[in-house]
């Protein structure tokens, strides 16, 4: 089993920030987006010294039930954990696209826009999964991981009901619209066979934006321009909680002056005029 605990305790014994160089000695996409996720993976598995890519994925296999499909959330589950849904960024600061997924706070098992797969990945079907944003900061033309951010959802995100509140009524207002024939889609509506050919289509999608964690959390974050490598997790303290004890001591009683875990206090996504016991971990070198 892994954790999100022993993906920092990893990271800080062994803080590789060259992913594409990373990705190449494992004969893997070269891409910095394909290469982030495969760090993402290899820090859960502590696999970033395994060069052979058949080992690897035997690697995978032991720690993971999904991994994921094109445009399709989340991008990896582990097993009988939490799932991960990974960001790569150009800009410390930069806003994150999600697409036409709006923000979770959760991973929901009968979410649409999910594939069966992921519903199915595991032999007890799950209903619900924490889900961790892992949003990795790449400058543009570099190879170097500059930042890491892991922040679960219920740390970020407000309640499904709040999006779905604003999807749907406009969704449902796009299909009354008299005398076009729309398909059933995820998406806010779709028309097949536009034309008297019957060879175009037209798709309105809705795009999702939501702002970097470091604007999010900029009470308790602070950019050390003197720092190459910074990696910021959130989580609330009844989740850091439900770790294994051996894991949470393990992250404790690491031994390095560059890293730290604080107690705080977050404003609930969901109701800001309430603040949530959290934990924020910080490792900087």
């Amino acid at each position: 089993m892994t954790n999100l605990l022993i993906a920092i305790a990893n990271i800080v014994k062994n803080p590789i920030t060259d992913v594409i160089k990373q990705s190449k000695n494992s004969n893997r996409v070269n891409a910095a987006g394909d290469a982030l996720e495969f760090y993402i993976k290899d820090v859960f598995c502590d696999s970033l010294k395994e060069n052979n890519a058949l080992k690897k994925n035997g690697i995978y296999d032991n720690y993971f039930s999904y991994l994921g499909a094109q445009n399709s959330p989340p991008d990896i589950i582990v097993k009988n954990g939490d799932a991960i849904e990974v960001k790569k960024l150009e800009s410390i600061r930069g806003g994150i696209a999600l697409n036409s997924s709006y923000p979770k706070n959760k991973l929901y098992n009968d979410d649409s826009r999910i594939s069966n797969a992921c519903k199915n990945c595991e032999a007890s079907r799950w209903t619900k999964k924490d889900i961790i944003y892992a949003i990795g900061i790449i400058p543009k033309n570099t190879n170097k991981l500059r930042m890491l951010w892991f922040v679960y959802g219920t740390c970020y995100a407000a309640e499904r009901t709040v999006y779905k509140r604003i999807f749907n009524p406009i969704s449902l207002r796009i299909n009354e619209t008299p005398d076009i024939h729309f398909e059933v889609t995820n998406e806010l509506a779709k028309v097949n066979k536009v034309d008297p050919l019957g060879i175009t289509d037209f798709r309105v999608r809705g795009m999702w934006h939501i702002k970097n964690p470091i604007k999010v959390f900029e009470d308790f974050v602070s950019v050390d321009k003197n720092k190459d490598f910074m990696v910021n997790t959130f989580l609330l303290e009844k989740k850091y909680l439900s770790f294994p004890k051996k894991d949470r001591q393990k992250l404790e009683n690491l031994q390095n002056k560059n890293f730290f875990i604080r107690d705080v206090k977050i404003k609930s996504p969901d109701n800001p005029a309430k603040l949530l016991k959290a934990k924020f971990i910080c490792y900087a070198k």
